[in-house]
């Protein structure tokens, strides 16, 4: 199988405190992987490390055959790598039509047609696209963070946590849209608590406990292990 994104023995760490240890995985062309875990266990300081924003101490980064391990994160965007963050970050005063656009600020063309598509993905953001961003709900900011993030077109999307705070309904509706982006052969690494949903969803997961990927297969198989279910499913 292909790879579009390798990452092996990588670690890093915050001044002293070691935040990853030899963390190795993959992600084919296409692929949904999830990456489930508890609280502290070292994802978002992953997906930091994979975008650029945190700098690995040790191991390589592949990206399409190409070593970005010490690639600026705005070099990684432009490869089309793009992370969609842990709170959303929208920008607040900026109108919902303005974070998208800002999203596409590495495109030369397509702006418009990523608008029209975000907003045919998420029609509550076309009725508020005036609206300054910071006058949304929390599950409306979650849409328009995912939203900003496909204006860059990525290539491979870094999915923290997007259910973070969202009511049943709200969580069903960003996972919907999660699952019809895999439909439409987005890759997507998803950083995600909600176990469940995310292991419904992906192709192939990884379990992380205190920086180190413990446990790895298929998301079906993991749903069925009874490890993972007693740690992250409640059964």
């Amino acid at each position: 199988m292909s790879r579009l994104l390798e990452v092996e023995g990588l670690a890093a760490q915050y001044g002293r405190v070691a935040a990853l240890h030899d963390v190795s995985l993959a992600v084919a062309p296409g692929q949904l992987v999830a990456l489930v875990g508890s609280n502290g266990a070292g994802k978002t300081t992953l997906l930091r490390a994979i975008s650029g924003v945190r700098p690995a101490s040790a191991g390589r980064i592949a990206f399409d055959g190409s070593d970005i391990t010490g690639l600026t994160p705005a070099r990684r965007v432009r490869l089309g790598i793009v992370q969609v963050p842990e709170g959303r970050q929208v920008f607040a005063p900026l109108s919902v039509e303005d974070n998208l656009i800002l999203g596409g600020y590495t495109r030369r063309a397509g702006i418009e047609e990523g608008i029209a598509r975000a907003f045919r993905m998420f029609p509550v953001l076309a009725e508020k696209r005036r609206l300054p961003a910071g006058a949304l709900s929390g599950g409306q900011q979650q849409m328009l963070a995912l939203a900003r993030a496909l204006m860059a077109a990525p290539r491979l999307l870094l999915l923290d946590e997007p259910s973070m705070g969202l009511a049943p309904l709200l969580t069903a509706e960003i996972f919907a849209a999660i699952a019809a982006l895999k439909r439409a052969g987005t890759t997507i690494l998803l950083v995600e608590q909600n176990a469940t949903q995310a292991l419904r969803v992906a192709d192939y997961a990884y379990v992380m406990e205190t920086g180190r990927i413990v446990l790895e297969g298929p998301g079906a198989e993991l749903a069925r292990n009874e490890k993972v279910k007693a740690a992250y499913l409640g059964m």
